[in-house]
Protein backbone atom coordinates (compact mmCIF):
# COMPACT_ATOMS: atom_id res chain seq x y z
CA UNK A 1 0.00 0.00 0.00
CA UNK A 2 1.35 3.43 -0.99
CA UNK A 3 2.15 5.65 1.97
CA UNK A 4 -0.28 8.52 2.37
CA UNK A 5 1.17 11.99 1.74
CA UNK A 6 1.66 14.45 4.56
CA UNK A 7 -1.24 16.86 5.14
CA UNK A 8 0.82 19.85 3.98
CA UNK A 9 1.70 17.97 0.80
CA UNK A 10 -1.95 17.18 0.10
CA UNK A 11 -3.36 20.62 0.87
CA UNK A 12 -0.45 22.58 -0.60
CA UNK A 13 1.75 25.34 0.75
CA UNK A 14 -0.71 27.94 -0.57
CA UNK A 15 -3.88 26.32 0.82
CA UNK A 16 -6.66 28.88 1.41
CA UNK A 17 -6.77 30.24 4.96
CA UNK A 18 -8.70 32.83 6.93
CA UNK A 19 -5.97 33.27 9.54
CA UNK A 20 -5.94 36.87 10.71
CA UNK A 21 -9.16 37.81 8.90
CA UNK A 22 -10.90 38.60 12.20
CA UNK A 23 -7.77 39.67 14.04
CA UNK A 24 -4.90 37.88 15.80
CA UNK A 25 -7.02 36.88 18.82
CA UNK A 26 -9.99 35.30 17.02
CA UNK A 27 -11.26 31.94 18.29
CA UNK A 28 -14.61 31.47 16.45
CA UNK A 29 -13.57 31.79 12.82
CA UNK A 30 -16.36 31.77 10.25
CA UNK A 31 -19.01 32.05 12.97
CA UNK A 32 -18.14 35.76 12.77
CA UNK A 33 -20.33 35.79 9.66
CA UNK A 34 -23.38 35.07 11.85
CA UNK A 35 -24.17 38.59 12.96
CA UNK A 36 -27.55 40.06 13.96
CA UNK A 37 -28.54 40.43 10.32
CA UNK A 38 -27.99 36.73 9.72
CA UNK A 39 -30.11 35.87 12.77
CA UNK A 40 -32.96 37.96 11.35
CA UNK A 41 -32.50 36.34 7.94
CA UNK A 42 -32.90 32.95 9.57
CA UNK A 43 -36.02 34.06 11.45
CA UNK A 44 -37.66 35.00 8.14
CA UNK A 45 -37.63 31.32 7.20
CA UNK A 46 -39.89 30.32 10.08
CA UNK A 47 -43.36 29.69 8.62
CA UNK A 48 -45.23 27.08 10.67
CA UNK A 49 -43.42 27.09 14.02
CA UNK A 50 -42.44 23.40 13.85
CA UNK A 51 -39.52 22.60 16.15
CA UNK A 52 -37.06 19.77 15.49
CA UNK A 53 -34.42 18.82 18.05
CA UNK A 54 -31.39 17.35 16.34
CA UNK A 55 -29.44 15.54 19.07
CA UNK A 56 -29.11 11.77 19.12
CA UNK A 57 -29.90 10.08 22.45
CA UNK A 58 -27.10 9.71 24.98
CA UNK A 59 -27.12 6.28 26.57
CA UNK A 60 -29.22 4.41 24.00
CA UNK A 61 -29.70 0.72 24.95
CA UNK A 62 -27.65 -0.43 21.95
CA UNK A 63 -24.95 2.16 22.58
CA UNK A 64 -24.26 5.46 20.87
CA UNK A 65 -22.59 6.14 17.52
CA UNK A 66 -19.07 7.34 18.34
CA UNK A 67 -15.81 7.54 16.46
CA UNK A 68 -13.65 4.41 16.92
CA UNK A 69 -11.62 4.76 20.11
CA UNK A 70 -14.34 6.68 21.96
CA UNK A 71 -17.02 5.16 24.17
CA UNK A 72 -20.68 5.82 24.81
CA UNK A 73 -21.77 7.72 27.92
CA UNK A 74 -21.25 5.84 31.20
CA UNK A 75 -24.13 7.02 33.41
CA UNK A 76 -25.15 5.65 36.80
CA UNK A 77 -27.49 6.61 39.63
CA UNK A 78 -25.88 7.54 42.90
CA UNK A 79 -29.26 8.22 44.57
CA UNK A 80 -32.72 6.77 43.91
CA UNK A 81 -35.52 5.20 45.95
CA UNK A 82 -33.28 2.24 46.80
CA UNK A 83 -31.06 4.66 48.75
CA UNK A 84 -33.68 4.99 51.50
CA UNK A 85 -35.03 2.33 53.80
CA UNK A 86 -33.77 -0.08 56.46
CA UNK A 87 -30.02 0.01 56.81
CA UNK A 88 -29.64 3.12 54.62
CA UNK A 89 -28.55 5.56 57.29
CA UNK A 90 -26.30 7.52 54.91
CA UNK A 91 -29.17 8.67 52.68
CA UNK A 92 -29.96 12.40 52.87
CA UNK A 93 -32.66 13.26 55.40
CA UNK A 94 -34.55 16.42 54.43
CA UNK A 95 -37.26 18.03 56.56
CA UNK A 96 -40.58 16.90 55.13
CA UNK A 97 -39.19 13.59 53.93
CA UNK A 98 -38.53 14.24 50.24
CA UNK A 99 -36.53 11.67 48.29
CA UNK A 100 -34.79 12.34 45.00
CA UNK A 101 -32.69 10.80 42.27
CA UNK A 102 -29.19 11.92 41.32
CA UNK A 103 -26.72 10.53 38.84
CA UNK A 104 -23.22 11.00 37.47
CA UNK A 105 -21.81 10.40 33.99
CA UNK A 106 -18.44 9.95 32.35
CA UNK A 107 -18.60 11.11 28.76
CA UNK A 108 -16.44 11.89 25.80
CA UNK A 109 -17.24 15.52 25.06
CA UNK A 110 -17.36 14.45 21.42
CA UNK A 111 -19.20 11.21 22.16
CA UNK A 112 -22.67 12.39 21.10
CA UNK A 113 -24.16 15.07 18.88
CA UNK A 114 -21.48 17.70 19.30
CA UNK A 115 -19.53 20.74 18.20
CA UNK A 116 -15.80 20.64 17.54
CA UNK A 117 -13.63 23.40 18.93
CA UNK A 118 -11.60 25.10 16.20
CA UNK A 119 -8.45 23.93 17.99
CA UNK A 120 -9.53 20.30 17.93
CA UNK A 121 -7.41 19.24 14.92
CA UNK A 122 -4.14 20.54 13.48
CA UNK A 123 -0.98 19.73 11.57
CA UNK A 124 2.54 21.19 11.40
CA UNK A 125 2.31 22.45 14.97
CA UNK A 126 -0.30 25.15 14.35
CA UNK A 127 -4.03 25.22 15.13
CA UNK A 128 -6.68 27.67 13.91
CA UNK A 129 -5.51 31.25 13.34
CA UNK A 130 -1.86 30.25 13.67
CA UNK A 131 -1.89 29.54 17.40
CA UNK A 132 0.87 27.20 18.53
CA UNK A 133 -0.29 23.61 19.04
CA UNK A 134 1.48 23.69 22.42
CA UNK A 135 -1.56 25.71 23.60
CA UNK A 136 -3.54 22.44 23.49
CA UNK A 137 -1.44 20.73 26.18
CA UNK A 138 -3.57 19.97 29.23
CA UNK A 139 -6.56 21.74 27.69
CA UNK A 140 -7.15 24.19 24.86
CA UNK A 141 -5.94 27.62 25.96
CA UNK A 142 -6.81 28.93 22.48
CA UNK A 143 -9.69 28.10 20.13
CA UNK A 144 -11.51 25.88 22.63
CA UNK A 145 -15.24 25.23 22.42
CA UNK A 146 -15.91 27.91 25.04
CA UNK A 147 -15.87 30.92 22.65
CA UNK A 148 -18.25 29.08 20.32
CA UNK A 149 -20.55 28.32 23.25
CA UNK A 150 -20.44 31.92 24.42
CA UNK A 151 -21.35 33.23 20.96
CA UNK A 152 -23.99 30.63 20.05
CA UNK A 153 -24.80 29.60 16.50
CA UNK A 154 -27.95 31.13 14.98
CA UNK A 155 -28.75 31.74 11.33
CA UNK A 156 -30.47 30.44 8.23
CA UNK A 157 -30.09 26.70 7.96
CA UNK A 158 -30.38 24.83 4.67
CA UNK A 159 -30.67 21.04 4.51
CA UNK A 160 -29.27 19.13 1.54
CA UNK A 161 -30.51 15.54 1.55
CA UNK A 162 -27.87 13.62 -0.39
CA UNK A 163 -29.30 10.25 0.56
CA UNK A 164 -32.78 11.16 -0.74
CA UNK A 165 -31.27 12.76 -3.84
CA UNK A 166 -29.53 9.48 -4.65
CA UNK A 167 -32.62 7.43 -3.89
CA UNK A 168 -31.18 5.69 -0.83
CA UNK A 169 -32.04 5.28 2.84
CA UNK A 170 -28.39 6.01 3.52
CA UNK A 171 -25.20 6.47 1.58
CA UNK A 172 -22.83 3.53 1.53
CA UNK A 173 -19.59 3.27 3.47
CA UNK A 174 -16.96 5.34 1.72
CA UNK A 175 -19.45 6.94 -0.69
CA UNK A 176 -18.38 10.45 -1.56
CA UNK A 177 -19.79 13.69 -2.91
CA UNK A 178 -18.49 17.22 -3.46
CA UNK A 179 -19.81 20.77 -3.76
CA UNK A 180 -21.00 20.14 -7.31
CA UNK A 181 -23.14 17.27 -5.99
CA UNK A 182 -24.45 19.54 -3.23
CA UNK A 183 -25.51 22.21 -5.70
CA UNK A 184 -27.09 19.61 -7.97
CA UNK A 185 -29.09 18.18 -5.05
CA UNK A 186 -30.04 21.70 -3.95
CA UNK A 187 -31.34 22.49 -7.43
CA UNK A 188 -33.38 19.27 -7.42
CA UNK A 189 -34.85 20.30 -4.06
CA UNK A 190 -35.64 23.78 -5.38
CA UNK A 191 -33.36 25.58 -2.94
CA UNK A 192 -30.15 27.60 -3.21
CA UNK A 193 -27.16 27.43 -0.88
CA UNK A 194 -26.54 31.08 -0.04
CA UNK A 195 -23.67 32.94 1.57
CA UNK A 196 -23.51 32.50 5.35
CA UNK A 197 -25.95 29.56 5.42
CA UNK A 198 -25.48 26.96 8.11
CA UNK A 199 -25.07 23.96 5.82
CA UNK A 200 -26.72 20.72 6.96
CA UNK A 201 -26.08 17.57 4.93
CA UNK A 202 -28.03 14.34 5.41
CA UNK A 203 -26.38 11.07 4.41
CA UNK A 204 -28.68 8.79 6.43
CA UNK A 205 -25.63 7.22 8.08
CA UNK A 206 -26.66 7.90 11.67
CA UNK A 207 -30.06 6.44 10.83
CA UNK A 208 -28.17 3.40 9.55
CA UNK A 209 -26.56 3.05 13.00
CA UNK A 210 -29.98 2.55 14.58
CA UNK A 211 -31.11 0.11 11.86
CA UNK A 212 -28.08 -2.18 11.98
CA UNK A 213 -25.75 -3.75 14.55
CA UNK A 214 -22.65 -2.08 15.99
CA UNK A 215 -20.57 -4.89 14.49
CA UNK A 216 -21.86 -4.16 10.98
CA UNK A 217 -21.63 -0.40 11.43
CA UNK A 218 -17.96 -0.49 12.44
CA UNK A 219 -16.85 -3.24 10.08
CA UNK A 220 -14.40 -1.74 7.55
CA UNK A 221 -15.28 1.63 9.05
CA UNK A 222 -15.22 4.36 6.41
CA UNK A 223 -18.03 6.88 6.63
CA UNK A 224 -19.58 8.49 3.57
CA UNK A 225 -19.15 12.22 3.11
CA UNK A 226 -17.53 15.15 1.39
CA UNK A 227 -14.23 14.45 -0.29
CA UNK A 228 -11.29 16.82 -0.45
CA UNK A 229 -10.40 18.96 -3.43
CA UNK A 230 -8.82 22.40 -3.66
CA UNK A 231 -11.90 23.58 -5.56
CA UNK A 232 -14.21 22.42 -2.76
CA UNK A 233 -12.16 24.29 -0.15
CA UNK A 234 -12.28 27.43 -2.29
CA UNK A 235 -16.06 27.01 -2.61
CA UNK A 236 -16.43 26.91 1.19
CA UNK A 237 -14.22 29.98 1.47
CA UNK A 238 -16.09 31.93 -1.21
CA UNK A 239 -19.55 30.89 0.02
CA UNK A 240 -18.48 31.87 3.54
CA UNK A 241 -20.11 28.84 5.16
CA UNK A 242 -19.88 29.35 8.95
CA UNK A 243 -20.90 25.88 10.10
CA UNK A 244 -21.00 22.42 8.47
CA UNK A 245 -23.50 20.06 10.13
CA UNK A 246 -23.83 16.39 9.16
CA UNK A 247 -25.36 13.12 10.30
CA UNK A 248 -21.99 11.39 10.29
CA UNK A 249 -19.42 11.10 13.05
CA UNK A 250 -16.71 13.07 11.25
CA UNK A 251 -18.35 15.32 8.61
CA UNK A 252 -16.33 13.87 5.72
CA UNK A 253 -15.34 10.55 4.19
CA UNK A 254 -13.07 8.95 6.77
CA UNK A 255 -10.23 8.21 4.34
CA UNK A 256 -9.71 9.93 1.04
CA UNK A 257 -10.16 7.31 -1.69
CA UNK A 258 -7.23 8.48 -3.83
CA UNK A 259 -4.61 9.30 -1.20
CA UNK A 260 -5.68 7.41 1.92
CA UNK A 261 -5.28 10.58 3.99
CA UNK A 262 -7.60 10.63 7.01
CA UNK A 263 -9.94 13.60 7.52
CA UNK A 264 -8.17 16.25 5.42
CA UNK A 265 -11.23 18.53 5.47
CA UNK A 266 -10.94 18.86 9.23
CA UNK A 267 -7.61 20.52 8.47
CA UNK A 268 -8.57 22.40 5.29
CA UNK A 269 -11.92 23.72 6.54
CA UNK A 270 -11.64 23.92 10.32
CA UNK A 271 -7.92 24.49 10.98
CA UNK A 272 -7.33 26.72 7.94
CA UNK A 273 -10.65 28.44 7.14
CA UNK A 274 -12.24 28.44 10.60
CA UNK A 275 -15.40 26.57 9.56
CA UNK A 276 -17.06 25.13 12.67
CA UNK A 277 -17.92 21.42 12.39
CA UNK A 278 -20.93 19.72 13.98
CA UNK A 279 -21.25 15.95 13.96
CA UNK A 280 -23.56 13.05 14.88
CA UNK A 281 -26.61 15.23 14.21
CA UNK A 282 -30.05 13.64 13.82
CA UNK A 283 -31.54 14.85 10.53
CA UNK A 284 -34.03 12.14 9.49
CA UNK A 285 -37.14 13.71 11.03
CA UNK A 286 -36.28 17.18 9.78
CA UNK A 287 -35.65 15.80 6.30
CA UNK A 288 -39.04 14.08 6.23
CA UNK A 289 -40.78 17.34 7.08
CA UNK A 290 -38.79 19.28 4.48
CA UNK A 291 -39.54 16.72 1.80
CA UNK A 292 -43.27 16.79 2.53
CA UNK A 293 -43.74 20.48 1.84
CA UNK A 294 -40.63 21.32 -0.18
CA UNK A 295 -39.26 23.82 2.35
CA UNK A 296 -35.59 23.12 2.98
CA UNK A 297 -34.65 26.28 4.89
CA UNK A 298 -35.31 27.18 8.52
CA UNK A 299 -33.95 28.97 11.56
CA UNK A 300 -31.04 26.99 12.96
CA UNK A 301 -29.92 27.53 16.56
CA UNK A 302 -27.31 25.72 18.63
CA UNK A 303 -25.48 26.38 21.87
CA UNK A 304 -22.81 23.88 22.91
CA UNK A 305 -21.95 23.67 26.60
CA UNK A 306 -19.54 26.25 28.01
CA UNK A 307 -16.70 23.82 28.70
CA UNK A 308 -13.56 25.74 29.65
CA UNK A 309 -10.60 24.50 27.56
CA UNK A 310 -12.85 21.87 25.97
CA UNK A 311 -12.01 20.27 22.63
CA UNK A 312 -15.74 19.93 21.91
CA UNK A 313 -19.12 19.78 23.56
CA UNK A 314 -22.41 17.89 23.41
CA UNK A 315 -25.24 19.89 21.84
CA UNK A 316 -28.93 19.60 21.04
CA UNK A 317 -29.42 21.90 18.03
CA UNK A 318 -32.89 23.16 17.10
CA UNK A 319 -34.34 23.73 13.65
CA UNK A 320 -37.49 25.86 13.59
CA UNK A 321 -39.59 25.83 10.44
Amino acid sequence: MTEAPAMRELLGEDTPTNWGKWGPDDEVGCLNYLDAGEVLRGIRHVRTGEVFTLQTPMGHPKGDPVFPGRESIDRENILDESSWGPGKEDAPDFPGGLHYADDVAKIFLQGSSQYDALGHVWYDGKIWNGYDAETTVGGLDKASVLPIAEKGVVGRGVLIDMARHRGKDNLEKGETFDHHDLMEAAAAQGVTIEKHDVLLIRTGFIGYWYRTTPEEFYQDFNEPGLTYSRELVEWFRDTEIPNLVTDTIANEVTKEPETGVALPLHCALMRNLGVTLSEVIWLDDLAEACARDGRWTFLYAAAPLKVVQGTGSPVNPIAIR
